[in-house]
C-alpha cells in the first residue's frame, strides 16, 4: 500500500489549523489527487492508523520546499535516489499541481505559470491525435505514456535509468504508468533501444530528453535516423527542445531542425507553446 505523500504544500495548511485550535481537517496525502481528514492532535499529526508524525516534523516539511515525504509511523522519508549508474541525484519535487522529478536540483518539466502535467498535455496535442502504436522516449515520471495511452492503442515507453522508476513509483500521480495494461516499458538507452525496434511500427514518437548537455546521444543525426525509420508514413515526431526564446533554445532548435532534415522528416514545425518542433515522415 503507497504510504502517505506530504510536501509543503500540505503541511503549511495542517499548521495553520493546528494553530487555530482544529482537531480535523481535510487535507491530501496523496499530492493533491484526491482528498482525506486527518486528525489534529496535541503532540501529533495522525494521518492513518500507521501513518502519524509530531509536529516538529510536520514543521520541517513546510521549510522543504523542493521536497516530497513518505510518511511512516513517526518519520518522514524524502523522496530521492542516487544513480549508481550516471552519479546524479533524482528527487521528487511538489508544485501546485502535478509533482517533477529534479535532476541534481534541475527541473525536468516547467514549472514556470504552468504545472508539470499541463506541460505533458500541450506536448501531446502537438501531435493529437495519438493512435495506433505510440514510443515515448525517456520515460519519466510517465505522464507522457499515461496520457498517450487514453487514445493509443499501444504505448512503449523508455527510460534509461531505473532509479527514475523508483522515483515515479513513489509517485502518486505516476501510478496509471504501472497499472495500465498497455503501456510497456523498457529499460535501457534509448540510442540503443532504438535500433532494435522494426522499420514503420510506430504512429507517433514522442521524444522529452533531458538538456543537451546532459543527454547529446539523443540529439544526433543517426539518432534521428532511427525515430524516422520507425515511424510509419505520414507519422509524426514530438521534439522536447526547450524555451525558444532563450539563447540556448534557439541554439538547440537550429541544430535540431537541420538534423532532423537532414534524416529525411520532410517537415519540421516549430511549436513554441510546447517548447518543442513536430516533425513529420
Amino acid at each position: 500500500m503507497t504510504p502517505p505523500i506530504l510536501s509543503h504544500f500540505q503541511a503549511k495548511p495542517l499548521l495553520r489549523a493546528r494553530q487555530e485550535g482544529r482537531e480535523t481537517v481535510e487535507t491530501s496525502l496523496d499530492l493533491g489527487l484526491t482528498r482525506k481528514k486527518v486528525r489534529l492532535e496535541k503532540e501529533r499529526l495522525v494521518l492513518s492508523d500507521d501513518a502519524w508524525l509530531p509536529w516538529e516534523t510536520v514543521e520541517e516539511i513546510a521549510k522543504s520546499e523542493t521536497a516530497c515525504f513518505a510518511v511512516g509511523a513517526g518519520e518522514a522519508v524524502r523522496i530521492r535516489q542516487f544513480s549508481e549508474m550516471l552519479g546524479r541525484f533524482y528527487s521528487l519535487a511538489p508544485t501546485e499541481g502535478a509533482p517533477t522529478l529534479l535532476i541534481s536540483g534541475i527541473p525536468m518539466h516547467r514549472i514556470r505559470g504552468i504545472d508539470p502535467y499541463g506541460d505533458t498535455l500541450r506536448k501531446i496535442r502537438a501531435v493529437a491525435p495519438l493512435r495506433g502504436r505510440v514510443l515515448d522516449i525517456c520515460t519519466g515520471l510517465g505522464y507522457t505514456a499515461i496520457e498517450a495511452a487514453r487514445t493509443a492503442q499501444e504505448v512503449v515507453t523508455v527510460e534509461l535509468d531505473p532509479a527514475v522508476l523508483e522515483i515515479a513509483r513513489q509517485n502518486p500521480w505516476s501510478r496509471p504508468l504501472f497499472e495500465t495494461s498497455h503501456i510497456s516499458q523498457i529499460v535501457g538507452d534509448a540510442s540503443e533501444v532504438v535500433q532494435t525496434l522494426p522499420d514503420g511500427s510506430f504512429s507517433r514518437i514522442v521524444h522529452d530528453p533531458p538538456r543537451f548537455s546532459l543527454a547529446g546521444e539523443l540529439y544526433a543525426g543517426e539518432f534521428y535516423r532511427h525515430l524516422y525509420r520507425l515511424l510509419a508514413r505520414g507519422g509524426r515526431l514530438f521534439h522536447y527542445v526547450g524555451d525558444p526564446d532563450s539563447r540556448s533554445g534557439r541554439n538547440v532548435t537550429r541544430g535540431v531542425v537541420r538534423r532532423l532534415q537532414e534524416a529525411g522528416f520532410r517537415r519540421v514545425v516549430r511549436r513554441p507553446e510546447a517548447f518543442g518542433l513536430v516533425a513529420i515522415k
